[in-house]
């Protein structure tokens, strides 16, 4: 079974995406609120991917991302990005970072977990 980290703020984004990869595809799901509490979340729990908000307060995505590009035990954890965001400059700065791929709001619960095995070679 995939165990998948969501990072947002929104707890709403969290709900759905997590209702989404359990009972569409049979994942774990463990959510945070932030930057710091999903690096923290991380160290303990291992994700096999984590899914993480591009805008949240204090440390954004892309920051929260650098962070864990620090650690060892993080850097091999594929990162998707989830953004609203869709302007060529902000996608290239988004891919520019290393990040498995990029996916934006307003995400299709239907289809996000199909999305997330495409982007992470998991088909």
């Amino acid at each position: 079974m995939r165990r998948i980290l969501i990072i947002d703020d929104e707890e709403d984004i969290r709900e759905v995406a997590a209702l989404s990869l359990e009972s569409i595809a049979g994942w774990s799901v463990k959510t945070a609120s932030s930057g710091a509490d999903g690096i923290k979340a991380a160290l303990a729990d291992r994700p096999d991917a984590i899914l993480m908000d591009v805008m949240m307060p204090a440390m954004d995505g892309p920051t929260t991302f650098k962070e864990m590009q620090k650690s060892p035990e993080l850097a091999q954890i594929p990162v998707i990005l989830l953004t609203a965001k869709v302007q060529g400059v902000d996608q290239r700065r988004f891919a520019g970072l290393g990040v498995a791929a990029v996916l934006f709001k307003p995400f299709d619960p239907l289809t996000l977990a199909e999305q997330m095995s495409v982007a992470l070679g998991w088909n």
